[in-house]
Parts: structure tokens; sequence; C-alpha cells
């Protein structure tokens, strides 16, 4: 199989520009791996989506356990490559979700079918994908994620953006990750629902402690994936806290 490499798309964000490229990856038999790129930083690979998934499977499980069994209403804050959305869409009593990213473009290659998920998330009539800033809606006190309704409440708010709660993809989120900002967030969630955070890093007592702290409840998952480019294994983790 021939080398490929193809950039299929680069746009403008408010972040810098944003790139999507899809490459044959000669250390694994030429397999294809799709990667985003935020200027010269790599965010993500279509290699390592494993936690990506485990953030929604974990969430409704627990969603599931507190009594939340059908009609759900979930927020996922992050599109990127739509592996957790995607996972979300496998649950049956999944009623809406609505997807939140403040780039236009990385809307678009989900409405092209450019990525491996291709347009599932555009076509399900259950999924909702809205440009807009996440942490300005998840902290109004004014407004909720629903704009015609905005006292309306979800079952579940789903968070990957930013690479943990100590390392953010833009200096502004830093603020989300207090408990003045969670409070807001928890008043947007049912009782027994759900706000679960993706990570990159291993779990941090202290961010574990404050959402236990806001929320009520947190257990803060490691979710271990194979890494071909060792030969062993990583990690990455999920919290998941419920609201008391």
């Amino acid at each position: 199989m021939a080398f490929v490499f193809e950039e299929l798309d680069c746009q403008a964000s408010p972040l810098g520009d944003i790139s999507l490229r899809r490459r044959s990856e000669p250390r694994l038999n030429n397999e294809i791996v799709y990667e985003v790129k935020l200027g010269d930083e790599f965010l993500m690979s279509s290699l390592f989506v494993e936690a990506e998934k485990q953030l929604s499977s974990l969430a409704l499980a627990a969603l599931k356990h507190n009594g939340h069994r059908e009609d759900l209403e979930i927020v996922v804050g992050g599109l990127g490559l739509g592996y957790t959305a995607v996972e979300a869409l496998q649950e049956p009593a999944l009623k809406l979700m609505r997807v939140i990213d403040i780039m236009p473009a990385v809307i678009s290659w989900h409405q092209k079918g450019l990525l491996p998920v291709g347009d599932i998330l555009a076509r399900d009539p259950r999924s909702e994908l809205l440009e807009g800033d996440f942490f300005k809606l998840a902290t109004s006190s004014e407004a909720g994620f629903d704009a015609s309704e905005p006292e309306r409440k979800v079952h579940a708010v789903l968070l990957d953006i930013d690479h943990s709660p100590s390392h953010w993809l833009n200096d502004a989120n830093q603020g989300f990750y207090t408990e003045a900002s969670l409070q807001s967030v928890a008043g947007k969630i049912y009782t027994g629902g759900i706000f679960a955070l993706w990570s990159n890093e291993l779990p941090d007592g202290a961010f574990t402690e404050l959402l236990q702290r806001v929320f009520g409840h947190c257990q803060a998952h490691v979710v271990n994936f194979p890494n071909p480019y060792t030969g062993g294994e990583s990690c990455n983790s999920v919290y998941v806290a419920t609201i008391k």
C-alpha cells in the first residue's frame, strides 16, 4: 500500500488554524489514521479513542443506576472526532443529545462525512450539532443549553474540551474548573443526573474532592488502552459526578 497523506480541511478558528488530516502510519502497517491539529499542536487521533467512548458509557451507566432509564436528554461539550457522541447514540433510551462546539470547522467535518464516524451525528434525528461556547452556556445564570427554554434541565453533561482540569486548550477556560462555575453546571442537571469529564491525565485528588463537594458524589475512573507505538498501555481518566 502506498503512503497516504491528505489534508482534508484547514480553517481559521478563534484559537488558531484547525486542520484535519488523513494519513497512513508506516509503523502500524500503513493503518489509516485521522488527526486534528490546532496550529502546531496535535489535539486528537483516531488511534486513541477508548476513553472518549468510556466518557459516554460510564455516564449513561451511572444514569441508569440512579434511576434515569428513559427519554434521556444530554449535552456533550466538545465534538472532536465524534466518538463520545456516537457512543451515546448507541443508548436506546436517549431522546435528545446537544453537541456544542465553538469551531464551525469541526461541525462541518461531520456534516460532510469526512471523519471515520461518517455523518451519523448529522443524520441521527436525536443529535443536534450546535456552534457555541460550551463554557459560557454551562455557567450562565440567565441562559441554559436550550435557548428557547432557558430553565430546561438535562440528565447529563459530558465534557471533553480541555486536556485536563489543569491543562486548558485556552487559558480562558481556567475559570470553569472552580466551585462557583461547577455549581452553575449542577443547577442545569436533574437530581440523580451526571456531570462527566474526560482528562488526558491521571485523576487529580483535589479536583475529585471539588466535584464531590459540588455534586454530592464523584468517582474518578482510569481508562487503560493499548498504545501501538510503545507496545504497552496508556491511560486517560473519566470523572463521573452525580447530582445528589
